[in-house]
């Protein structure tokens, strides 16, 4: 075992928010440390720094989806006067070679911006040895003992199998696979109904490939309704088949190597059966917290989500432990608290270090309960800084709880590296947050569903004014634009603030993004109906939106 190294900051989990945090606290002159392992997934895939965005999310599920873009661009492109020989074959293999190569040089990318920064990074598997202390495993066993005064958990989530069912996870992959197939994964069962089931099923039709969802109940829970339907609707009218209401049973392997899945339709009480190169599991996620020993640093944990509680500091049950990205929660129940008396933290001595490893110093108030600690108090804080207004505290965050985005990670790392070592106050505002589902119809949103704001404010006092439109590139190639629409869900009371927008069509994510910073700053109604469109673009349907749903009228934009 190496000797004990000591850092200012200690960051677990080398992906988006925990790199950010990382770079953002040498900037600032600490010294810092990174430890990141990757276990391989059950089928074997290995992948580098960067996390589940750069290697297995984001990054490699946008560039498929373009691949799938461009093979309807042309099927369009001999309306607009290209000979194009058809059919026009897809390369799996090409494809996925180059996206690979990418994701690749992010990884190195990502080691030489450590590099340049200072910041010292271990390839090891982190677990706690006490509050200030992790020991580190490399992949060939041998052992080192990390300590630092500041500890941030950033370990994300990995996907989850269904274990119950037999043969899933022998035979199944999930989404830390596919992006990483040497072959094509032909015809493909996708079971789940998440952003991920639907944007992989997409992309994969896309490409030319057989692609079924199974989806025991809704599609896109937690967003709104109306969008999710139209989203399934324009899948299924461009070859993506949907099994409703169905649960797979077990999926065995025939002698050709393809794979029999039985299923349960629950509508019927009939069980079916089906044959698929591939069955994809995209069920949701499960946090990396089972293997850090947080028990020894006296972290809590939520027993049902396996998620770490937090405040809005980012501050778990530890004063000088944090936990951001999708590895933390909101913390809204009292928790077993370490290291307080009287509600002040003891701060580490350098000289402390050596007593806690052999097991003493454990304060009697572990174990104790901190009543009453919800996000809207404020914790004690392990450095010295300005007393921060209380305002932003009270803000309780919206009803789907913290998103599971990288930008939003990335962002809280930054701003926990600021108050931890830049004196700042700013706290992450977790409000308004937007994001897109890059299914092949795109469908971006930010604020409140539909469904949210009826409930949060009364259907009395909701305007919605929709649209359905037809983007310009839809016209000359005939494409049908039946699921493109609009919707902006506004507090009725004038000026009427917009609480929800909600966009369905070509470069949601783009279009997006310029409207979420108006939402951010409390745009209403009136602002956006005096706001100039840029024509002929989509975007501008959201300025030109005048039909309430109240209203009952035709909200079909026609002309131009």
């Amino acid at each position: 075992m190496e000797g004990l190294q000591d850092y200012d900051l200690l960051v677990i989990g080398g992906g988006s928010g925990g790199l950010a945090c990382a770079k953002e606290a040498a900037q600032l002159g600490r010294n810092v440390a990174v430890v990141d392992y990757v276990d391989p997934s059950p089928r074997g895939t290995r992948w580098g720094l960067g996390g589940t965005c750069v290697n297995v999310g984001c990054i490699p599920k946008k560039l498929m989806h373009q691949a799938a873009l461009l093979g309807s661009m042309i099927r369009d492109a001999c309306h607009y006067g290209w000979e194009v020989a058809e059919p026009v074959p897809h390369d799996w293999k090409k494809m996925a070679e180059a996206v690979q190569n990418y994701v690749k040089s992010l990884n190195w990318g990502h080691l030489m911006q450590l590099r340049d920064k200072k910041v010292k990074y271990f390839n090891i598997k982190a677990s706690f040895v006490n509050e200030h202390t992790i020991r580190g495993v490399t992949n060939g066993g041998k052992e080192t003992l990390i300590s630092a005064d500041q500890i941030v958990i950033a370990t994300g989530g990995r996907p989850k199998y269904p274990m119950h069912i037999e043969g899933a996870l022998e035979y199944g992959i999930t989404s830390d696979d596919i992006f990483w197939l040497k072959e094509s994964p032909g015809k493909t069962l996708v079971v789940g109904a998440s952003y991920v089931a639907l944007e992989c099923a997409g992309f994969l039709a896309g490409l030319g490939l057989d692609s079924t969802v199974m989806m025991r109940s809704i599609p896109l829970r937690g967003f709104d309704q109306q969008m999710a339907s139209l989203v399934t609707e324009h899948m299924a009218a461009h070859g993506t088949r949907f099994l409703r209401g169905c649960t797979p049973l077990c999926v065995r392997k025939l002698p050709d190597s393809r794979l029999q899945v039985t299923w349960k339709d629950h509508a019927s009480g009939r069980e079916d059966t089906g044959t698929f190169d591939t069955v994809l599991w995209a069920i949701g996620r499960v946090p990396e917290t089972a293997s850090l020993n947080l028990e020894k640093a006296g972290v809590s944990v939520n027993p049902s989500s396996q998620k770490i509680p937090v405040d809005a500091r980012e501050t778990t049950s530890v004063p000088h432990i944090y936990a951001i990205g999708d590895v933390a929660e909101v913390r809204l129940f009292p928790l077993t608290v370490h290291g307080l008396r009287a509600g002040i933290h003891q701060p580490r001595t350098r000289g402390s270090l050596r007593t806690s490893l052999r097991g003493e110093g454990q304060g009697s108030e572990a174990g104790q309960l901190c009543e009453g600690w919800t996000p809207s108090l404020t914790p004690p804080l392990p450095y010295p800084q300005p007393a921060p207004s209380m305002e932003p505290l009270r803000r309780l965050p919206p009803r789907r709880g913290r998103p599971e985005l990288t930008p939003t990670a990335i962002l809280a790392g930054k701003l926990l590296a600021r108050r931890l070592f830049g004196k700042s106050s700013v706290l992450m505002d977790y409000d308004n947050v937007p994001t897109t589902v890059f299914t092949p119809l795109e469908y971006g949103c930010v604020g409140l569903s539909e469904e949210e704001a009826v409930a949060r404010h009364g259907e009395e006092h909701i305007e919605v004014y929709h649209a359905y439109y037809k983007p310009l590139e839809f016209t000359v190639a005939e494409r049908d634009a039946s699921q493109c629409y609009i919707k902006m869900v506004c507090l009725r009371e004038p000026p009427q603030p917009v609480v929800g927008l909600h966009f369905l069509g070509p470069s949601a994510g783009e279009v997006m993004q310029g409207f979420a910073l108006g939402i951010k700053c409390g745009a209403s109604y009136a602002q956006l109906m005096q706001t100039v469109g840029i024509h002929p673009t989509c975007a501008e349907e959201v300025a030109k939106l005048h039909i309430s749903k109240r209203s009952g009228q035709d909200p079909t934009v026609t002309g131009c």
